[in-house]
């Protein structure tokens, strides 16, 4: 399936707040993400609270150490919501 990709202002603020190191393994792991955001290297897994909270699935995929990604699927797009660390679940 082909997908287009939307990142939320939250996404964008946040991303703008990451380090420069953090900013390039992000652009690293987007390489991947845009081909297939469910690709197993990206370690992607339901986050069910925020499923529940939000009714619809949200998904959250490693970039590296505990910078992930959350993100959620409407139709053919992927928006990316945020991007951090495990507190971006909260």
């Amino acid at each position: 399936m082909s997908h287009r990709f939307k990142a939320t202002h939250r996404f964008w603020k946040s991303f703008d707040r990451l380090s420069d190191r953090q900013k390039q393994s992000a652009r690293k792991v987007w390489e991947i993400f845009e081909h297939d955001p469910f690709d197993p290297r990206l370690r992607p897994h339901k986050i069910h609270r925020l499923s529940a909270e939000h009714g619809t699935t949200i998904y959250s995929v490693s970039i590296e150490g505990d910078l992930r990604v959350v993100f959620y699927l409407e139709g053919d797009i992927v928006w990316s919501v945020d991007i951090g660390t495990h507190a971006i679940y909260r």
